[in-house]
Formats: structure tokens, C-alpha cells, sequence
């Protein structure tokens, strides 16, 4: 990664700090250090409220996000390209703005990152390939727009497993990230870099994509909140594509209120994207602070409860007890059988996304990923259209199961963050509920004894996203899991 070169963070006192976070310590009489590193502590949200209120400004949050970058990533190697006086002059022309009495709402100001499969205008996007090690799009994804459009600052792009084709995170051009909570061990993918980012307190909300868990995944092993939309909610457009039909992007925040805020900022119809739904956006802020006492929870049977490591089992069971007590109560379901596999659909959309490359410049991808490619270059078309079927099917079925229940929950992995060294074998339950399209969220539900982050699963009906931030806003409130930071090497 370049190195950032930033002034020193030029900030006035602001004790004020206290009254937004009431558990931080007063600024005055720390060191310059030590307050930008309790400035970036603070939630998306927390920020947000002391921009609106002229306590801080934008200058001043990108300043210490940089200086936290420079400090910390070097170890961490979340990011791939930083663009730090691009995201000063950004930052400078949101305070103009707030001069003149224009806000964009919530999100102005706001340091962000993403992933590196989003197109940016004219800051390179990789997807962590050696082949595109030197492209710069002449447009941006349709969501890095949106959140432009809003008044976030973009701070630059996120590592990545290449081409998001795994879920370790390991498989990249540009190097191995490592897990803020224990540099040794894995952040999962393949949005690896977005859940170091927000964990490490990098910036203060990412989007990552979710193919097979690939949000879900980093946020349970780096210990925040990541949320998969359902199919449709969100534009794919300008996104490298890993799966037309499992593709989603989503908010990587340190709180769920935050990924509310980001979802109501990216979701919504795009006319170039087929994929897309023409429904209204609802404020999701708005559902945070819903009763959830009617609420219905079901347990899925079968894999999703079996095999658990024991300090998994015992932090998801004691999260469903939690819930329980703050809805109608859980009951075990069966979910419908699914007759086809991820693979049958990513394997050959992926081959037909890279045909161009993977012919030419074959090379240029990591072993492992041109061996994942190259095994579906002859795939039966008829076996991917009759797969194609069967998605279709089983959205449709899955559907009626919420006549029942409201909400499925599951641990997010069947097992904590393994080491660098070992084979990545977490226990996937989050794949499933890309084929069947529907909202998920994982939130933080516990911690090993070893100090790693286990992340809870909640999955709503078809297009509640609304009330699965509902249910995980009142299972954080609940819980204070979400409040733990990692301690980096200085």
C-alpha cells in the first residue's frame, strides 16, 4: 500500500464528545494521538450528530481516519489504494457546504471505504487482481454515486479474496489481511478488508459484496455488523461481477443503526440494472426503535445448529435466549428443500464475466482462482439453466415459511476465526440465503475465550429489510458485544 501523507490533525476541544458517548473519557489533556483515535471510535451515527451539530467537522474526521490508517494498517493491510488528499479536498468541500447551510443528510461528511470490486471514477479499482492492477474507471458503481450523492468522503479501497471468488481472504495480489483481533488469524471474505476496516476503526462504515456470505462472513469474524439486502434492494451496477444471480452489496458498520443509515443510502430502483426492484425505500432509521414483541423467531434445523464449536453453540444459545425474551418466542423449522448449489450458478456467470481475460491473460490471476474459473469453461448449459430454475423455485417457496415465523436465526459460522495458517473451514450457514434472496444481518453475539468475535445470523422474509434491522437494533441494545474494541499493536 502507498503510504498517506496527512498534516498533523489540526482539532479543536471538543468535551462535548462526552455527551454524544457518554462511556468515552474527556479529550483535554491527551495526547494529539489518542484523541483521533477516540474521534474514530465513535459510531458512524455519533459523528454524524456532531457534524449536524458543528462540534466537529468533516476536515477533522478524514484527518484522523488517515492518521489511523498510516498508523495501524501497515499491520492490518486492509486497504489496497488510499487516496488521502482526495479525501481532504472532499472533505473540505462538505465543510463549504455546511458553511453555506447545505447538508445532505446523515451521511455528509462521513469518512468511508470500499471494497474493491465497486467502480470508483478515477481512483483504480483491482478487484485484488494482478490484471487489473492498473485500472482506473472512468465512472462510479451505482452505489459508490449514491453515497457520493449523500456527502460521504471516499478514503480509498478495500483489500479483497480476488475477484471475490472465496471466502478467506487470503487469495489476493496485494497480501494477506490480518485480523484486528488477533493479527494471526483470519477475517474471512471475501469483503476481508471492509471488516478489518470498520473493526480497526479504519473508517467508519464500508461496503463489502455477498455471493455466499462474503458480507456475513468478515463482519462475525472481525466482530461487527454486516448486512446482505435482499436481491434486488441494492444496484449492482459497476460491480465486478462474481454471479448475476447471487450478487448483492452491503453495509459493513460498527452498529446496525449505521447499517440503516447506509442501506436507506444505497438501496432503491436503478433503471440500468436489471436486477433491481421499482419499490419505494423506506426510512429504515424508523424501524430501529419498533416493539418487537410479536415477533416470531425460528430455528432452522438441520446443518445450521450442527457441528458447532462449543464457545459458538454456547454464545448463539445464549443470544436466542436474549431474543426470546424480547419477542413472542423461537420455534424449531424446517426450511424447504433446495435442490441446487451455489456453484452450479457462480461457477459458470463467473467463467462468463472473465471470459475475455481468463482466455488471454490467464496468467495473471492467482492459481487459485484461474483453477476455479478454467473448471467451468466447458460447464453444461443445460445444468445452469435448469439450476437458474431452481433459484427461482425456491425464492418462491421460502416464502411461505413466513407464515409462521418472521425471522430465521442461526449462528453466522459454525466456527470461530481459524488462523492464518490452518484450513479455512468456518461453517458456512450464510450461503443459503443468497439463493433464496433474502435479507440477512450478522451481529456480534460473543467472544471466545481466546478474545475472537462470534457473530449471531438473522434472516427476515423477502424484502424486510426493515424489520431485520428491527429485531437486530433491539438485540444489540440488549447485549453490549457491540461496544468491544480490538486492541491494535502500536
Amino acid at each position: 500500500m502507498a503510504p498517506v501523507t496527512t498534516a498533523s490533525c489540526s482539532r479543536r476541544t471538543f468535551l462535548e464528545l462526552t455527551l454524544a458517548c457518554a462511556s468515552l473519557a474527556p479529550l483535554s489533556g491527551r495526547a494529539q494521538s489518542a484523541g483521533s483515535d477516540e474521534l474514530t471510535s465513535l459510531s458512524l451515527k455519533q459523528v454524524s450528530d456532531l457534524i449536524a451539530r458543528g462540534e466537529v467537522s468533516p476536515t477533522e474526521l478524514t484527518r484522523a481516519c488517515l492518521e489511523r490508517i498510516e498508523r495501524y494498517d501497515p499491520a492490518l493491510n486492509a486497504f489496497i489504494t488510499v487516496v488521502g488528499e482526495q479525501a481532504l479536498d472532499a472533505a473540505r468541500q462538505r465543510e463549504a457546504e455546511l458553511a453555506r447551510g447545505a447538508s445532505r443528510g446523515p451521511l455528509h461528511g462521513i469518512p468511508i471505504a470500499l471494497k474493491d470490486n465497486l467502480d470508483t471514477a478515477g481512483v483504480r479499482t483491482t478487484g485484488a487482481s494482478e490484471l487489473f492492477v492498473d485500472r482506473v474507471p472512468g465512472e462510479d458503481a451505482e452505489v459508490a454515486r449514491r453515497l457520493k450523492e449523500a456527502g460521504a468522503v471516499l478514503l480509498g479501497k478495500l483489500n479483497m479474496h480476488e475477484f471475490a471468488y472465496g471466502g478467506s481472504s487470503d487469495v489476493t495480489h496485494f497480501g494477506t489481511m490480518h485480523n484486528p483481533w488477533a493479527l494471526d488469524h483470519a477475517t474471512g471474505g471475501s469483503s476481508g478488508g471492509a471488516g478489518v476496516a470498520v473493526a480497526a476503526d479504519l473508517c467508519y462504515a464500508a461496503l463489502g459484496t455477498d455471493t455466499a456470505g462474503s458480507v456475513r462472513i468478515p463482519a462475525a469474524y472481525c466482530g461487527i455488523v454486516g448486512h446482505k439486502p435482499s436481491y434486488g434492494r441494492v444496484s449492482m451496477r459497476g460491480v465486478m461481477t462474481l454471479s448475476w444471480t447471487l450478487d448483492h452489496v452491503g453495509p459493513m458498520c460498527k452498529t446496525v443503526e449505521d447499517a440503516a443509515l447506509v442501506l436507506g443510502t444505497i438501496a432503491g430502483y436503478d433503471p440500468d440494472d436489471p436486477t433491481t426492484i421499482d419499490a419505494d425505500v423506506p426510512d429504515y432509521t424508523r424501524a430501529l426503535g419498533l416493539s418487537t414483541r410479536q415477533m416470531r423467531i425460528g430455528l432452522p434445523q438441520g446443518v445450521f445448529w450442527e457441528n458447532l464449536h462449543p464457545e459458538v453453540e454456547a454464545a448463539a444459545r445464549e443470544a436466542v435466549r436474549v431474543l426470546a425474551e424480547l419477542t413472542a418466542g423461537t420455534t424449531e423449522v424446517t426450511l424447504p428443500p433446495v435442490e441446487v448449489t451455489g456453484t452450479r450458478l457462480w461457477g459458470p456467470e463467473a467463467y462468463a464475466y472473465h471470459l475475455p481475460w481468463i482466455t488471454s491473460s490467464p496468467e495473471k490471476y492467482q492459481p487459485s482462482t484461474r483453477a476455479s474459473l478454467e473448471r467451468y469453461a466447458d460447464a453444461p448449459a443445460l445444468d445452469y439453466v435448469q439450476a437458474r430454475r431452481e433459484v427461482d423455485l425456491a425464492r418462491r417457496r421460502i416464502a411461505s415459511l413466513f407464515t409462521s415465523v418472521d425471522f430465521l436465526v442461526t449462528p453466522t459460522l459454525r466456527q470461530p476465526p481459524p488462523l492464518l495458517t490452518e484450513p479455512n473451514v468456518g461453517g458456512n450457514n450464510a450461503a443459503l440465503f443468497n439463493i433464496f434472496g433474502l435479507p440477512a444481518i450478522s451481529v456480534p453475539c460473543g467472544f471466545t475465550r481466546d478474545g475472537l468475535p462470534i457473530g449471531l445470523q438473522i434472516v427476515g422474509a423477502p424484502h424486510a429489510d426493515a424489520s431485520v434491522l428491527t429485531l437486530a437494533y433491539a438485540y444489540e441494545q440488549a447485549t453490549t458485544w457491540h461496544m468491544r474494541k480490538p486492541t491494535l499493536p502500536s
